[in-house]
């Protein structure tokens, strides 16, 4: 059976396609990603307190080239073999560039509760990740748009002041600085209330993707094949780089899930303010309508078979 936060995203996802009255509040909805945000957050600073060593900067320098590589190959697919334009390419090759807080939310759980072994440092994958994609993303847009161009310094402004950054960046920080012990009356109602949390953000996860597929969107075959083939392929990159690293099997289980998930938080923030042209509805179709259903019910328990086989070689 899938693990029980899963259940929570098919609630959702039904009663959604059902057409059923239930519905999670705006107010409530930003609290739940607020919380989950920092609260992964401080949980990679705790695993971090005490812990840190020199082989950490390949090891995140290694994560990062895969964030800056992804949206460099898929900008060419998305304009030559999906037939988008230049705008929504960028947009797509940002968010899947990225990576979904919530898909790593839900492979640490499926690690924890399968006691797979997880590096402290998974934390700072997500941000290793996110950002150089959407550096890279906006930067080939740019480059192809001269009237549009614009400062590296205001394209750094937009990656690192986004919501989704200053809470995983700033977790990660309190929770390095403090411990695990110091403060417990404030961190341990948020660490000890991960799942619930997570459960809940599932939910409203389940509603929204429900959203996006009603009606079935026909006319976007091409986009839809790809937010389906697009995890699995890009879910090797995150593999290899695993077990070349050598991380243990948890890690590169969640790295492999990063890599296969799509950005529905801090892409789509980037993207709307930096390509207001990009249809941000079609990128919320693929990666929330598609790639994140696929990797929470049935992606993340493949690549742990695949990150088995991978290690066994």
């Amino acid at each position: 059976m899938p693990d029980i936060v899963v259940m929570f995203f098919l609630l959702g996802l039904v009663a959604g396609l059902v057409r059923s009255d239930l519905s999670v509040p705006k107010a409530a909805y930003d609290l739940l990603s607020l919380l989950l945000m920092l609260t992964i957050g401080l949980k990679g600073g705790f695993a971090l307190h005490g812990q840190l060593r020199l082989s950490l900067i390949p090891e995140l320098l290694g994560i990062a080239v895969i964030g800056a590589l992804t949206p460099l190959l898929l900008m060419p697919l998305l304009r030559r073999l999906v037939r988008l334009s230049l705008a929504d390419s960028a947009s797509l090759a940002a968010h899947y560039g990225s990576v979904s807080a919530g898909t790593f939310a839900v492979a640490l759980a499926y690690s924890q509760t399968h006691l797979l072994t997880v590096g402290p440092e998974v934390t700072l994958y997500l941000v290793m990740l996110e950002l150089p994609a959407i550096i890279m993303a906006l930067l080939l847009y740019r480059r192809s748009q001269p009237a549009k161009q614009g400062t590296m310094a205001g394209l750094w402004h937009e990656a690192l002041t986004n919501r989704g950054v200053i809470l995983l960046v700033g977790g990660v920080l309190i929770g390095f600085m403090y411990g695990p012990d110091q403060g417990a009356n404030v961190t341990g109602l948020l660490t000890g209330a991960f799942q619930v949390v997570l459960a809940l953000f599932l939910l409203d996860m389940g509603l929204t993707a429900a959203t996006t597929l009603r009606p079935f969107p026909r006319a976007q075959w091409r986009v839809l094949v790809f937010a389906l083939v697009a995890p699995p392929v890009l879910a090797i990159a995150g593999l290899l780089m695993g077990v070349w690293l050598a991380l243990p099997l948890g890690s590169v289980v969640i790295l492999a899930s990063m890599t296969a998930s799509a950005s529905y938080i801090a892409a789509p923030a980037a993207i709307r303010n930096a390509i207001p042209e990009a249809n941000i509805g079609l990128a919320m179709l693929a990666a929330l309508g598609l790639t994140f259903p696929l990797n929470v019910m049935l992606g993340i328990p493949l690549y742990h078979q695949m990150a088995i086989a991978l290690q066994s070689l």
